[in-house]
């Protein structure tokens, strides 16, 4: 069974940055993806998805260039550092393992196997 844990959220202002950490335990296979998915009221945004396998990469559009997604070399854990963080930004963000490894339906789609329990990204001035 899939246990999932979050780190790294807080609070900061508009231009500062955040690493979040997701750990994944109980994984028995290579070919899957993870992502992480902000929750603002009524939606829930994918944000970055990345295959385990291939290190392919999905960025939803407000990510692209200020955001990355990432896996060390263990594979574990998965974080994504964010840059120049905005008040748009803000809400709970999720990370999430799909038992297969297409990062673009995971991501658009929001499609998660296995969901973490969230950590607070506040961006404020």
């Amino acid at each position: 069974q899939l246990h999932i844990v979050e780190s790294g959220g807080g609070s900061v202002q508009p231009g500062g940055s955040l690493v979040l950490s997701c750990t994944a335990s109980g994984i028995t296979s290579r070919n899957l993806a993870m992502g992480w998915f902000r929750q603002v009221p009524n939606d829930r945004q994918g944000v970055a998805c990345i295959s385990r396998d291939d290190d392919f990469t999905f960025y939803a559009d407000s990510a692209k260039g200020r955001f990355t997604i990432s896996i060390d070399s263990a594979k574990n854990p998965m974080t994504l550092r964010m840059e120049s963080l905005d008040l748009y930004d803000s809400g709970m963000y999720y990370c999430a393992v799909r038992l297969a490894p297409s990062v673009g339906t995971m991501c658009v789609r929001g499609d998660g196997d296995s969901w973490g329990q969230g950590t607070q990204v506040t961006v404020s001035s």
